[in-house]
């Protein structure tokens, strides 16, 4: 690191301090100010903190590492702007509508509270022991291998860099709430761009084009049985990883959980001032989702493409020869990158990037479990006793309970920060093995969560106990998949049979597939044996309750721009799977 990268660093540094102080300044008087910026995001704030919220640990780490050992076959998780395009034209309109804090409510008013408490806490346990964790310890991993410290003080430089990023994001996420995650992403999401364009350009510069690129990649993946090559999308269906039906199952299953219904996303668009910005915002945010793959899973091809061309002599470069590890260990790709390729300056901006990534994904994720806490537990728990009604008949909560509750969100986000801190210990020890089975993780929570509320926004006459019991019967076959992986993987002898056959040896994108049907299946016949909700309790909850003038209103929220928008992502999407088919 030179002097100008330090520079580079302390300029970032004092902008995003710049930017929470002015956030600070604004009191934040109740619930909706704290977690959802008094409800006043424009579509760009949101479409950006969507973009930058997304990218983590998962992208830095573990897409380039994909690219750099496995080649395109992750993009199927990461060209899914159209995904989000759903939660804008689909979604938001029912998400307004309801006006709700959180999507455990969503299924409150929906379905019921057990459906309410058992999303709660779902999510909750997923976000402290996976999201937090993975991004905590993979910033430690990758900050150690960016700088080159090993040790700082006599400390191992991971916990320093690990613990002061969990720190320094607390801050800001406690102090400012959404209202600093949101502008904090508007620095943060350019810095990123930014950076990880200049290590795209520099690194097709260096290894002689795009043309050298995909011949050198044009290999088999070193994985058993890998069926294709790496520059092609589409794998064989005997592929043991990526075989490409199961891969365009899968990538929409835990894409539909993760774009339209997660929390962690979700958030953001419930922030918007209205339907419109919220929608824009999320067609915004799909634009942005377009570029992961050529700044994040290209530069691991890259990576890939040079050390390849080293070994094989077609490339001598030095740069060539320092990338040979990534043939052994791809996840080391990126820090590579970082290190040996940029110059002074632009490795201060990729470093700033990188900073920006792992803070705006943490800050978004303790602000999350922050509000579900609050919300869809301690609110629930302890409701306003003086609540506000309006002349419309809307409930909102008394000044003295909202400033209580920005108090307990507070609170509750020290508790998230130290259960995260308190977790890097055991990611660190068996933090390899821990993190391939967190991978798992989420394609078992998707199915179950994805089916209530597809059923739920579809389907009028799906019950509060039909919901409810695809929640039940999702996580509980999701458990058992994830104990099957533990058994088989650590224990020797386990006994073999359909029990490993169907919960072990299944193909997990297939499974996923498989999970989703289930989960549909027990929510459409215990609904059929179970009585629904009245149709005035759901009203502008699911197709075919709206009222004319919520019609109305949601026709009013587009224009024709947002229809041009959405077809160029989509033909964006339609080009890049024709390309790389």
């Amino acid at each position: 690191m030179a002097l100008l990268d330090w520079i580079v660093i302390g300029l970032f540094a004092a902008a995003m301090i710049w930017i929470v102080v002015s956030v600070m300044r604004k009191q934040k008087d109740n619930s909706s100010d704290y977690f959802l910026s008094g409800r006043d995001a424009t579509w760009i704030a949101i479409g950006t903190s969507i973009f930058a919220s997304n990218i983590g640990s998962e992208h830095l780490i573990g897409l380039a590492g994909s690219g750099a050992s496995s080649g395109m076959a992750m993009a199927h998780w990461e060209i899914q702007g159209w995904m989000i395009l759903i939660l804008a034209w689909v979604f938001v309109p029912f998400y307004e509508r309801s006006m709700v804090l959180t999507m455990p409510e969503f299924l409150e008013k929906r379905f019921n509270k057990q459906s309410r408490t058992i999303l709660t806490y779902i999510s909750l346990i997923s976000y402290v022991l996976t999201k937090v964790a993975v991004t905590v310890y993979a910033g430690g991993v990758v900050f150690q291998q960016v700088f080159g410290i090993e040790e700082l003080w006599g400390i191992d430089f991971f916990w320093i860099a690990a613990i002061g990023l969990v720190i320094l994001t607390a801050i800001y996420t406690i102090l400012g709430g959404m209202e600093s995650v949101l502008k904090t992403s508007v620095l943060q999401t350019p810095i990123l761009l930014v950076g990880s364009v200049v290590i795209l350009v520099l690194g097709l510069k260096e290894l002689g084009g795009w043309n050298n690129m995909m011949t050198l990649c044009d290999v088999t993946p070193a994985y058993e049985g890998a069926q294709g090559t790496m520059i092609h999308l589409m794998r064989g269906n005997s592929d043991p990883q990526y075989p490409w039906l199961g891969a365009l199952i899968g990538s929409a299953v835990i894409g539909f959980w993760y774009w339209c219904t997660d929390q962690f996303i979700v958030q953001r668009v419930l922030s918007g001032k209205n339907e419109r910005e919220a929608r824009r915002g999320a067609i915004f945010g799909a634009y942005l989702k377009l570029l992961p793959v050529f700044l994040f899973l290209i530069p691991g091809m890259i990576a890939f493409a040079l050390a390849k061309g080293a070994q094989t002599g077609v490339l001598n470069s030095d740069l060539a020869h320092a990338m040979a590890p990534v043939l052994n260990n791809g996840d080391v790709a990126f820090p590579l990158l970082v290190a040996k390729l940029l110059p002074a300056g632009f490795k201060g901006v990729v470093v700033c990037g990188i900073l920006a990534a792992l803070m705006s994904s943490l800050a978004s994720l303790f602000n999350s479990s922050a509000m579900l806490y609050t919300i869809d537990v301690y609110k629930v728990k302890h409701p306003d006793p003086n609540p506000v009604i309006a002349e419309d008949g809307r409930v909102t909560d008394s000044e003295e309970y909202g400033k209580k509750l920005v108090k307990i969100g507070q609170i509750a986000t020290v508790i998230i920060v130290a259960l995260g801190i308190l977790w890097i210990p055991v990611m660190k020890s068996i933090g390899d093995v821990l993190y391939l089975y967190l991978q798992d993780v989420q394609s078992v929570l998707a199915p179950g969560i994805a089916a209530a509320f597809l059923m739920g926004i579809c389907w009028k006459r799906a019950t509060p106990k039909g919901g409810q019991w695809a929640l039940i019967s999702g996580l509980t076959i999701g458990i058992i998949r994830l104990g099957a992986k533990i058994l088989y993987t650590s224990v020797e002898g386990a006994p073999e049979g359909w029990f490993k056959a169907v919960f072990y040896d299944f193909n997990w994108l297939y499974f996923c597939g498989c999970m989703l049907v289930f989960c549909l299946l027990v929510c459409f016949f215990v609904s059929l044996f179970t009585q629904p909700k009245p149709e005035s309790e759901i009203k502008g909850l699911v197709f075919g309750t709206s009222t004319p003038e919520q019609k109305e209103a949601t026709k009013r929220s587009w224009t024709k721009w947002d229809v041009i928008h959405t077809i160029i992502i989509l033909g964006i999407t339609v080009a890049f799977y024709i390309y790389f088919w």
